[in-house]
């Protein structure tokens, strides 16, 4: 199993509408290595969902329920979706500074590459940002 982060902007799709819909499909990435790490994810894959531009926090957790597959905003085969399922909503949505701050988060891809929409994690990484959703701040 692998562990994922994908950011959207919540004026475009938040988590509120990840939760009415009850699925969320990921589309309009036009980034090769946000592409490439979509192609990687598989069924079961965990998922962070991050609200960027606005709020830059993690929302909750999802999981693919869909792999690779043409993108709906472009006849171009080269820019593909993923589908996810939400499973589980955050408390308190961990925030961007919270996770700067963290020892062991320091050279994730959501601090290395801001602007990178799908960002591969470790389990280790995954996990200790998971153990933040009670911390305050």
């Amino acid at each position: 199993m692998n562990f994922w982060l994908v950011k959207f902007a919540p004026f475009r799709y938040s988590w509120q509408d990840v939760l009415r819909n009850g699925k969320f499909e990921i589309y309009s990435v036009r980034n090769a290595q946000a592409r490439n790490n979509l192609k990687e994810m598989k069924i079961g894959d965990e998922v962070l969902f991050y609200h960027s531009q606005e709020g830059n926090c993690i929302m909750g957790k999802m999981k693919v329920i869909e792999e690779a597959h043409q993108d709906k905003t472009t006849d171009d085969i080269r820019w593909i979706s993923v589908t996810f399922e939400p499973i589980d909503s955050l408390n308190t949505p961990i925030d961007l500074s919270v996770i700067k701050a963290t020892k062991g988060l320091e050279n994730i891809g959501l601090i290395k590459q801001p602007r990178l929409a799908v960002i591969k994690l470790g389990k280790e990484e995954f996990d200790l940002i998971l153990s933040l959703k009670y911390t305050p701040w």
